[in-house]
């Protein structure tokens, strides 16, 4: 609605994820230097974690675009499965074909895969999103899984990325063979005030908006405040003050729009 209005190419705020916005603040490099840390020098299991919103699931298709092509992937983004069920999502997404669908066949089948992928001088990395609602028994399902080597290295690197409650699932006394293997770990915070700003105008430029629009600085620490740095909720927000700035036809988003788009949205988003 206003992005004609603001000769925008898209809106700038949506807050599905999209890889090509995404913002690398300090704490996003950080952490895609340890996926490609953990990746390249073949650890084994990986984990990510982060409050809700802070932008893993963004951060996970990026850094998945940034790989070469003798790297061999799959991003399970929602692991409500079965055990079996999962199996299957793994290697459906690795592109693996099996008329046997016992347990036996689809594990070995998928051995076959990795062997042949290494042979060939190849990386196979598994993402498993949301993965703090992965069961104990799904989650020691991926330990074997990651057992899968050679005498030299791993045959399987898997990412698991999640809210906070994924360490404490994996704390599990049960769970302690997998929590051994964890070999790299990182916890996305959210943007300091400064990045917010950084953030906001990131987005718009690529976006398309230029020097068109601008946040007051009032504006930009309202949202900061109401946000406590949280990406999701800065979108929330900054795409809510567009549509109200294109309303009352003005360029500049200041407090007085914000502090509206505020109490449009209600007190529950600020809790999150």
């Amino acid at each position: 609605m206003y992005c004609n209005f603001y000769g925008l190419k898209e809106r700038p705020f949506n807050v599905t994820s999209d890889p090509t916005f995404f913002f690398s603040s300090q704490k996003h490099k950080e952490a895609l230097s340890h996926l490609y840390y953990g990746i390249s020098q073949r650890k084994g299991i990986i984990v990510l974690t982060g409050e809700i919103g802070t932008g893993k699931t963004t951060l996970c298709r990026f850094f998945l675009s940034q790989l070469n092509k003798d790297v061999k992937t799959a991003f399970i983004l929602n692991p409500h499965f079965s055990e079996i069920q999962l199996l299957e999502a793994i290697i459906k997404d690795f592109g693996i074909t099996s008329k046997d669908k016992s347990k036996l066949s689809l594990i070995s089948g998928f051995n076959k895969f990795l062997l042949a992928e290494s042979e060939a001088g190849h990386n196979v990395v598994l993402i498993i999103d949301e993965a703090q609602n992965l069961k104990p028994a799904q989650l020691e399902q991926i330990r074997l899984l990651s057992n899968l080597e050679t005498e030299k290295e791993k045959l399987i690197q898997v990412v698991l990325a999640g809210q906070p409650e994924l360490n404490h699932r994996l704390n599990l006394y049960d769970l302690r063979q997998l929590q051994q293997r964890i070999m790299v770990r990182y916890h996305i915070t959210p943007l300091d005030n400064k990045e917010v700003e950084n953030y906001i105008n990131h987005r718009l430029g690529i976006a398309g908006a230029g020097s068109k629009i601008t946040f007051s600085e009032d504006a930009i620490k309202a949202i900061t405040d109401f946000s406590s740095g949280i990406p999701r909720l800065i979108n929330i927000i900054c795409d809510r003050a567009l549509l109200a700035g294109f309303v009352a036809e003005t360029y500049v988003i200041d407090l007085d729009i914000i502090k509206r788009c505020m109490e449009e949205l209600g007190s529950h988003f600020v809790s999150q």
